[in-house]
C-alpha cells in the first residue's frame, strides 16, 4: 500500500485499497462502541481541534465523540462565538489555534477549498468536515460503509442519489468515492440542480427522470433542497419538485426488493423524502448516524496513528 496521505480533504490522494482499509477498520471501531466501556487509548496525549465555521449537528458531535472514544483531548471551536465575528481572518484564527499545540484539525467552512487553506496555515493533519459545496469525504465514507454493511458489498451495486445535487458536497464526494469502490452512481434531479461537470466522472451518470433513476437501484439517497445556498430560479415550484422527485413508497417500488434508503441529514420531511420512507423498513438513516462515529474513529486512527 502506498504511503498514507497526511490529510483527508477529498479522495484525490487515496487508492481503493486504502479506502477499503478505512472501511475495514471501522468494523473494529464499531466493536469498541458495542462495549460497556466505549473507550480505547489510541489517541491518548493528542489534541484534536474541531473548527466549525458552519453549523452542524451530526458531523460535529460524531467527530467529537470519535476523538474522545479514542482518548484524545478535544478543543471545540465555534466561529459564531469567536473573534471571527469581529473580522478575524481564517489564517489568523487557525494560526492562533495551532499555537495551542493541537495535533489535528477537523474543519467545516462555507467556502470551497477552506480545508486546504487550513492545512497550509496549520501544518497539521486536516480532515475536511465539509467545505462549501465541494466535498464532505467522511459523510461519503459512512454512506459507503452503511451500504456495505447492509448489502454485503459495494461491488456492482447501483446507488441513486436524488435531489439538490448542484449544492451538495455529499453528492460530489459520493460520486467520487463510490465508483472507486466498485459501485455505479446515478445522480438525479431537476436540470437546474444537476451540474453537468459531474457527468465526466467514471461510473457516474446523470438523469432528470427519477423513475428511471430508481429502477433497479440497490440504495436510494435523498438530498435536501439547500435553500441557504440558492439565490432563486432553480425550481418551478416546490409542489412540482415534490411530485417529481420526492423519495416515497411509490417511487421506491421501482427499486430492487432489498433496496435501502439513505439521507445524509438534516431532513426536510415530506419534501425530498416522505415520512413513511424515512421511517419505513427500508430506511437506514439512523444506521448512517450510528456508523458515522465508527468511520470517523477509523479516519482519525489512519491519519494520526496507523502507518500502513
Amino acid at each position: 500500500m502506498n504511503a498514507r496521505p497526511r490529510h483527508l480533504l477529498d479522495f484525490d490522494d487515496y487508492t481503493p485499497e486504502r479506502l477499503g482499509a478505512i472501511l475495514d477498520n471501522a468494523d473494529v471501531m464499531r466493536a469498541v462502541l458495542d462495549r460497556p466501556v466505549k473507550k480505547v487509548p489510541a489517541l491518548q496525549g493528542l489534541t484534536v481541534c474541531t473548527a466549525f465555521f458552519e453549523n452542524s449537528t451530526r458531523t460535529r458531535t460524531s467527530f467529537e465523540l470519535a476523538a474522545r472514544r479514542m482518548s484524545a483531548d478535544v478543543l471545540s471551536f465555534a466561529a459564531g462565538s469567536s473573534s471571527v465575528s469581529k473580522g478575524e481572518s481564517l489564517r489568523d484564527t487557525i494560526e492562533t489555534l495551532t499555537a495551542y499545540k493541537v495535533d489535528a484539525f477537523i474543519v467545516r467552512h462555507h467556502a470551497s477549498g477552506a480545508a486546504h487553506l487550513v492545512a497550509k496555515y496549520s501544518g497539521k493533519p486536516v480532515i475536511n468536515a465539509g467545505d462549501g459545496r465541494r466535498a464532505h469525504p467522511t459523510q461519503a465514507l459512512l454512506d459507503a460503509y452503511t451500504i456495505r454493511r447492509e448489502l454485503g458489498s459495494l461491488e456492482g451495486k447501483n446507488v441513486t442519489i436524488i435531489g439538490d445535487v448542484r449544492h451538495s458536497r455529499v453528492a460530489r464526494s459520493n460520486a467520487q468515492l463510490l465508483p472507486m469502490l466498485g459501485a455505479n452512481v446515478t445522480l438525479c434531479g431537476p436540470a437546474t440542480l444537476l451540474p453537468r461537470d459531474l457527468a465526466h466522472l467514471p461510473g457516474v451518470k446523470l438523469t432528470t427522470n427519477a423513475q428511471d433513476a430508481v429502477t433497479g437501484a440497490d440504495a436510494v439517497m435523498a438530498l435536501r433542497l439547500q435553500g441557504e445556498r440558492m439565490n432563486g430560479g432553480y425550481l418551478g415550484s416546490l409542489q412540482e419538485y415534490i411530485r417529481e422527485y420526492q423519495v416515497n413508497d411509490a417511487l421506491l417500488a421501482r427499486a430492487s426488493d432489498d433496496a435501502i434508503v439513505l439521507h445524509p441529514g438534516p431532513m426536510n420531511r415530506d419534501v425530498e423524502i416522505s415520512s413513511a420512507a424515512a421511517d419505513g423498513p427500508r430506511s437506514r438513516i439512523l444506521q448512517q448516524v450510528e456508523n458515522g462515529q465508527a468511520i470517523r474513529m477509523s479516519v482519525l486512527y489512519h491519519l494520526l496513528v496507523g502507518r500502513a
